[in-house]
């Protein structure tokens, strides 16, 4: 196990290393300028001065040497300075991270309490209607767009029906965690209906799978009942595709959450991340991608790590 997991860390080094130097070429492809976007365009600089202000800030150089002394003062702890703020990137980075982990973490529980029972419960009565109602709600949810879905439920719920507030006035969750939840609520039903879908599908078809399994259909030849037959062998065997699909899946929300943030104005890494890029704010965009790749990773390696709970025939080595 520890050798797996060592390898593992190993290998997500390249992958970082190559997210960083993208993120840092590509934002430097959009057309614009970093000090022109932060000062706008009411204030009138020399070309001198303009000058001297890309050479502060480094953006005289070239990208392979910009890149290179980014790298360099990260791995010294030092992702650099908003040009926007102008605080340190990691502490801007900090100060979002709650509210985009709890947003993520929310849809996420929407998504396994609503697509885990709702799969199983579907591929235990094919071809019934009950599967064709939970199919066809799965389609719908799949191709609900994010924003549109978030836009519907703020007309709705909140401006016709006035059950919860739509946007703003978050709070942290230790220091009110009803209004917390309440702040929370919407925005997580919005990005977590499509992931209950993905699940719900993902769950049904490995569940159909296993039902058909030969050790399924000799654990109920010995007179199990049928509840236990499905606690014992089909449940935890059919699991495993989809924890390998929830894993992907969060790793995504933790960065997918950019509309749903912007159209709820919840004050996470997605919204800040757009109006970095918006404002050309390098360092900012360069950190957050990259804490958002880190994230990625690591949720990944502990599905990876859970395969041998799921299912002891599996070894990781």
């Amino acid at each position: 196990m520890n050798g797996y997991l060592a390898k593992r860390l190993l290998g997500a080094i390249p992958t970082l290393v190559g997210v960083s130097f993208l993120t840092f070429l590509f934002i430097r492809l959009i057309p614009g300028d970093a000090i022109a976007a932060r000062l706008g365009t009411s204030t009138a600089l020399t070309p001198e001065q303009l000058a001297s202000l890309r050479a502060y800030f480094g953006l005289d150089q070239p990208i392979p040497l910009q890149y290179w002394n980014w790298l360099v003062s990260l791995l010294h702890g030092d992702a650099g300075y908003s040009i926007r703020t102008g605080r340190p990137v990691f502490v801007e980075i900090a100060q979002r991270l709650p509210a985009t982990s709890e947003l993520a973490a929310a849809a996420a529980v929407i998504a396994i309490a609503v697509g885990v029972p709702l799969g199983l419960v579907s591929a235990l009565r094919p071809r019934s209607r009950l599967d064709l109602a939970v199919r066809v709600g799965g389609l719908i949810g799949l191709s609900l767009p994010s924003f549109w879905l978030g836009t519907l439920i703020i007309v709705l719920f909140s401006l016709y029906l006035r059950w919860l507030p739509n946007t703003g006035g978050y709070v942290d969750f230790a220091q009110d965690p009803l209004g917390n939840l309440r702040l929370l609520l919407f925005p997580a039903i919005t990005l977590g209906v499509a992931l209950a879908a993905a699940t719900m599908r993902m769950t049904r078809s490995a569940m159909l799978d296993v039902l058909g399994a030969d050790y399924v259909r000799t654990a109920t030849a010995k007179g199990l009942a049928p509840p236990v037959v499905v606690r014992r062998h089909v449940l935890k065997n059919g699991l495993i595709v989809v924890v390998t699909l929830l894993g992907i899946q969060i790793g995504q929300l933790l960065g997918g959450t950019v509309v749903v943030e912007e159209i709820f104005s919840v004050p996470g890494v997605g919204r800040m991340l757009l109006a970095a890029i918006i404002q050309r704010d390098y360092a900012l965009v360069q950190g957050a991608v990259l804490v958002i790749a880190v994230l990625f990773v690591a949720v990944n390696i502990a599905v990876d790590l859970l395969y041998g709970y799921l299912d002891p025939r599996i070894r990781l080595a």
